[in-house]
């Protein structure tokens, strides 16, 4: 190497000899990248990620969680298996929507349409469906525990085997709901309109029914242990073999209502030929 020639160090460049005319080249040096960089570009990602997550087309198994889709338009969507945790669905459109296994669990679908919607095995605890529309909905197997129902439209609604412990339905609208088998215990149904409702073999267990209409209701082998019917109407229920073990009967009305075989309120068994009252 002669005199004039440039060493080239790994930190920086000198020259062999002084030379007051000689520029030294500069010699770029590509580092990798720190730890900072690299936990300042994860963190980027993880931020834009979970800020599209809202943003995600609608589709089976999405997942918008804490999402705000107020009003939305979500008619007829395949949405199976979503996840819409704490989510903002008020006054939006889900009528007809495949909803099969959602997890509405603490979202707001106060005011939403839901009629015709397949909710089956959905789980909406706690979810608020305050004024929601879902008649003719399919909610077999769906945990509906401490929801919101207050003024709800369910007519014709199916929900077998459906759990509602605790749930709030006062002046919810049942008529000709399919409800054989559902978990009502400690339910609210104050006012409600369960008028030809099907609750075979259902569990109300101290529920509160004062003023609640059941007219025509199937209350077949139904367990209304301690619930309370004050005012209750159960002109023309079939209450055969039904349980009304220390149940709140005062001033409800009767007429022509099936009680064979039901067990009465002081734990006495209905004759077969009980109509209106327990003989």
């Amino acid at each position: 190497m002669s005199s004039n020639s440039w060493r080239v160090s790994n930190t920086m460049t000198t020259p062999t000899h002084t030379d007051q005319h000689a520029k030294p080249r500069a010699i770029a040096c590509v580092a990798p990248p720190g730890r900072l960089v690299m936990a300042l570009v994860l963190l980027i990602l993880g931020v834009n990620n979970a800020l599209a997550a809202c943003d995600d087309p609608p589709e089976r198994g999405v997942i918008w969680t804490g999402c705000d889709k107020q009003g939305a338009d979500l008619k007829g969507l395949d949405l199976r298996g979503a996840v819409f945790l704490r989510s903002n669905f008020a006054g939006a459109d889900l009528r007809g929507a495949k909803l099969s296994g959602a997890d509405f669990s603490l979202a707001d679908l106060q005011g939403a349409k839901m009629d015709k919607a397949r909710l089956n095995e959905a789980r909406l605890l706690r979810a608020n469906l305050t004024g929601a529309s879902l008649k003719g909905a399919l909610l077999d197997g769906a945990t509906l525990d401490h929801a919101r129902l207050q003024e709800a439209q369910l007519d014709g609604a199916r929900l077998r085997g459906a759990s509602l412990y605790q749930a709030d339905l006062t002046g919810a609208s049942l008529r000709s709901a399919l409800m054989d088998q559902a978990d009502l215990s400690r339910a609210i149904l104050n006012e409600c309109d369960l008028s030809n409702a099907k609750l075979t073999k259902a569990n109300l267990q101290r529920a509160e029914m004062e003023d609640t209409v059941l007219r025509g209701a199937d209350l077949s082998q139904a367990n209304l242990e301690k619930a309370n019917l004050l005012f209750a109407d159960l002109s023309e229920a079939n209450l055969t073999a039904a349980i009304l073990v220390q149940a709140v009967l005062t001033d409800a009305r009767l007429d022509g209502a099936r009680l064979d075989k039901a067990r009465w309120v002081d734990r006495s068994r209905c004759g077969a030929d009980s109509v209106g009252e327990c003989r």
